[in-house]
């Protein structure tokens, strides 16, 4: 081996971190105990006394036993006490696995881990059983039963860790997205709430100036001609919006008309706003009597008003039905977890709709690039969402300030292939050598549980698609390949 290249280093001895027991246990004391460990009580006597041949009994006292990322590899047999595993989740700290007496526990034979998933700590005081993992080869040739249980042992508790790892980032992203999309709704909200306010007044004044235009003895004719002017006040759509010089300017020009028909200058910024020409306040004045006008221009504006912010309490309600709906489509909530034909392409745009506040956050651009006749795919609809959420967030998370992320799907042969290009500063070699790794993560504690990317990666494998990575400064591109039909895949 090369001077400069460090070698691994050597898995933790867990009988080095204990003690001896004050009085030595009799092998065949170790032996007993062995047989009465549920887990292993099964197991021919020859094993237990292999076991007890090969083991050191120690003591542990409560307390922190290995940390996180410890290499690790000594297998445990606990006669009494308790141990637990806690990880750092996007919650903060958690209790995720508990090792009881009469389990077996720590490394195992045929596990490829070779560091501490994470902290280990002696919750009650342990005395154990240690067999060091040299002696693993030996112990599946001579313990037959003993190496099958723990297997099974070792394959249900990665079976849970996979499950609970799977809700945790679930709550995890659901958190975040629940924050984002509560943002995202108190806009509209208080748009609606500010625009009902006004109403209640513009229905006010225009309640009062028809009073006042009922009593002004008005014809036939000039009621008729009134009603036409008012439809022609409002703003066509070809007109647009004005900008706030041009706006000034239409407001002062109105002011100055008001003021010369000696008619309330309150009314010129709502005139202003409706499109209401000078050519039409004079048609206006030359049809009703100089008594009427005033009371004749303040029921256009309060009509107009009135109007406008029915339009913008409309426009409000609808973008929060918009933005529930995509989050419900989002998380299929209301959906067996069934296989069946799912629209990418509405995933994928309900996704950019419930993660916009975080692009707005960032003042990021997010481009969906789609065909219009994008097939179906078979899959799990909301679980796909879960990827695009990932990938998303991830995308969101690398570009600086002012960044843009685009999001592209094409067909190509008998798969689809989604895309996500970020313009931020790529990925290091060193990183990506194990991002989809699981409980990895460069992000600071507390905002990342290192769980996404490898979910990501079990449930496009479970839809017999996979994930590929390109990067470079400036560009990155995650390339999600899902095929159209799983029979031809």
């Amino acid at each position: 081996m090369r001077a400069d290249v460090p070698a691994a280093p050597p898995p933790t001895r867990l009988g080095n971190l204990g003690r001896p027991l004050a009085v030595p246990l009799e092998l065949s004391e170790v032996v007993e105990r062995l047989a009465a460990c549920r887990m292993i009580a099964d197991a021919p006597r020859r094993e237990h006394e292999w076991l007890a041949a090969h083991g050191d009994v120690r003591r542990f006292e409560k307390g922190p036993l290995v940390s996180r990322g410890d290499p690790t590899g000594d297998m445990i047999i606990p006669f009494i006490g308790e141990l637990a595993v806690y990880l750092e989740r996007g919650s903060g700290r958690r209790r995720v696995f508990t090792l009881r007496a009469g389990e077996v526990g720590g490394g195992l034979p045929y596990s490829r881990a070779l560091t501490s998933i994470g902290d280990v700590v002696i919750e009650e005081p342990v005395e154990a059983l240690i067999v060091c993992h040299d002696h693993f080869g030996e112990m599946i040739r001579e313990c037959p039963v003993v190496t099958e249980t723990v297997v099974h042992v070792m394959v249900d508790r990665a079976r849970h860790f996979v499950s609970t790892d799977w809700q945790d980032e679930k709550m995890v992203s659901l958190g975040r997205l629940s924050a984002g999309i509560a943002h995202e709704l108190n806009n509209p909200a208080s748009a609606a709430v500010r625009s009902a306010k006004l109403l209640d007044g513009a229905l006010a004044q225009l309640e009062q100036a028809w009073e006042e235009l009922s009593g002004a003895n008005l014809t036939d004719a000039q009621r008729r001609t009134l009603a036409e002017l008012r439809q022609r006040s409002l703003v066509p759509a070809t007109t647009g919006v004005f900008s706030v010089l041009e706006r000034s300017d239409r407001e002062d020009e109105i002011a100055s008309w008001l003021e010369s028909h000696d008619a309330t200058v309150d009314s010129a910024v709502s005139l202003a706003d409706s499109g209401v020409t000078i050519e039409i306040l004079d048609e206006l004045a030359e049809a009703l009597p100089s008594a009427a006008i005033d009371a004749a221009l303040r029921w256009i504006a309060a009509a107009f008003t009135a109007r406008s912010v029915a339009t913008d309490v409309e426009r409000a309600a609808t973008r929060i039905y918009d933005l529930v709906s995509a989050m419900k489509r989002f998380t299929y909530m209301d959906r067996a977890t069934v296989m069946e034909p799912t629209d990418i392409a509405q995933g994928l745009t309900d996704t950019v709709a419930v993660l916009a506040s975080k692009a707005k956050q960032k003042s990021a651009s997010v481009r969906l690039d789609m065909p219009n006749d994008l097939p179906r795919v078979p899959a799990y609809a909301g679980e796909l969402n879960q990827v695009w959420s990932n990938l998303l967030e991830n995308a969101l998370d690398a570009v600086d300030q002012g960044g843009h992320v685009t999001v592209g799907v094409t067909c190509e042969g008998v798969c689809v292939i989604v895309r996500f290009i970020d313009s931020g500063r790529g990925i290091p070699p060193e990183v990506r050598s194990r991002m989809f790794d699981p409980f990895f993560t460069t992000k600071p504690i507390g905002q990342g549980t290192g769980l996404g990317l490898d979910i990501a990666q079990r449930i496009v494998r479970a839809h017999q698609g996979h994930i590929e990575v390109e990067s470079e400064p400036g560009r990155t591109e995650f390339r999600v390949t899902i095929p159209r039909d799983h029979a031809k895949a």
